[in-house]
């Protein structure tokens, strides 16, 4: 209550002259009403919003990737596709008169499945031989991870074109198995070993191993070993164990493997040509021939935009699987 708001007998008694009593009766009836008012709060003045920044951090952090898809993979696998959409070598008349060529071709059509057989096997191959030695190293004592690591990586650390060469040292007609074989007295002859599809799939099984064994050590690390303990406590083997508790569990891994070593083996175009000898007809080593030999780049170029979708084929269907796989483990 302000001083204006006074009753009149305050104001009477003032202007009358009234005693000091009075007066500092209703000086006192004041002050505690000002007391009693709440306190109004002054509203503080808007604070303008911070200017959103034009990109997302994510977005900042991938944009040089992006741009370096767009330029070394985007860019060159359309202008693959733009040159085999010609059908004539001087690349003036448009059309698919390539794909027809390759497509309708008895010849073409069995050097795409030797590829892709060829791709199966060693994927096959490395899953026998890498499952195993995946679960090694996840049981092995702390001390041995290190040792063990190494040997899985070794082929990684080594020129594709050393590795292959070394199959060949070791394969050769003088190489190391014919000559211990002529030792001991099991062969009179040495055996044809090079420039063979078997040496083809062992060579390249090799190589890719370390790409099947690393997903697979990753996905076997990550499986409680209590549902293992579990399984064997509940009355179940060891091969019951494995087949329904690791195996389901550690599928991911094993499709993932399944995945990097198909597509690199039906593209190894050094340890196919070297190891096959020329003598076995792949993918890689036709393009290169239709290429450089023959200089008709379009069909080359068709040759590898069909190898390139039936490796996209067999990606949608691995990941088909991963995503069963997944509904299986977690049913």
């Amino acid at each position: 209550m302000s001083v204006a708001q006074l009753p009149e007998d305050a104001g009477t008694a003032v202007h009358s002259g009234a005693g000091v009593s009075v007066t500092t009766s209703a000086a006192t009836r004041v002050a505690a009403s000002s007391a009693a008012a709440p306190a109004v709060a002054v509203a503080p003045a808007a604070v303008a919003p911070a200017r959103a920044p034009r990109f997302s951090p994510g977005l900042s952090l991938a944009l040089p990737l992006g741009i370096f898809f767009v330029i070394f993979v985007l860019a060159p696998m359309l202008l693959l596709a733009w040159v085999s959409l010609h059908n004539d070598t001087a690349m003036a008349q448009a059309g698919i008169g390539q794909y027809r060529k390759f497509l309708t071709d008895s010849f073409n059509l069995a050097v795409l499945g030797n590829t892709l057989w060829l791709g199966l096997k060693v994927t096959v191959l490395t899953m026998v031989i890498g499952f195993p030695l995946a679960y090694l190293y996840t049981q092995a004592p702390p001390r041995w991870q290190g040792p063990l690591m190494l040997l899985i990586l070794l082929p990684l650390l080594t020129s594709s074109v050393v590795r292959t060469f070394a199959w060949v040292v070791i394969l050769g007609r003088q190489g190391i198995v014919n000559t211990a074989l002529l030792d001991l007295g099991f062969i009179a002859a040495p055996l044809k070993l090079l420039y063979t599809p078997g040496a083809v799939t062992i060579a390249l099984a090799q190589i890719e191993l370390p790409l099947m064994v690393l997903p697979l050590i990753t996905a076997l690390m990550n499986i409680d070993a209590n549902l293992r303990y579990a399984s064997l406590a509940l009355g179940a083997g060891h091969w019951r164990t494995f087949m329904q508790v690791t195996l389901p569990l550690s599928m991911p891994g094993l499709l993932a493997g399944a995945l990097l070593v198909f597509a690199s083996s039906v593209s190894a175009f050094v340890t196919q040509n070297l190891v096959g000898g020329g003598q076995q007809m792949f993918m890689p080593y036709y393009m290169y021939q239709q290429a450089i030999q023959s200089n008709n780049y379009p069909f080359a170029a068709a040759i590898a935009m069909l190898l390139l979708v039936c490796v996209l084929a067999v990606v949608v269907v691995i990941n088909a699987l991963g995503r069963r796989s997944r509904g299986f483990v977690h049913a």
